[in-house]
């Protein structure tokens, strides 16, 4: 059985925000305008759900970058395994019912049940 990481509320926005498209691929920078947080916060967050097993991380192949204009260093991708969106989801709900959620990240009203 794989470890549950720190709920803190960084790693909770950070989940959240992958759950919005729980299959696609994003990289670090974009988590972090998504998630609000800066890129020295989700990165670690990112690791530690790697080593869980949540998430699994994968390099941008070199002929996607060599298409971009100015060329840009290669980025790093991460998405849930297949186990690990509903992990996030289990790990999310009982941090809700345990109170370790801030406002903002309780759903607007009539949302979510």
């Amino acid at each position: 059985m794989a470890k549950t990481p720190r709920m803190t509320l960084q790693t909770q926005l950070v989940l959240r925000t992958l759950l919005e498209s729980p299959t696609k691929a994003r990289y670090g920078l974009e988590l972090s305008q998504e998630a609000g947080l800066p890129t020295g916060t989700i990165h670690p967050i990112l690791a530690r759900l790697e080593d869980t097993g949540w998430l699994e991380s994968f390099w941008e192949d070199q002929s996607e970058i060599e298409k971009t204009d100015p060329p840009r260093p290669r980025r790093r991708y991460y998405r849930f395994t297949p186990s690990g969106a509903e992990s996030a989801r289990l790990a999310l709900a009982a941090a809700y019912q345990g109170g370790a959620v801030s406002a903002r990240l309780r759903p607007a009203d009539g949302l979510g049940s």
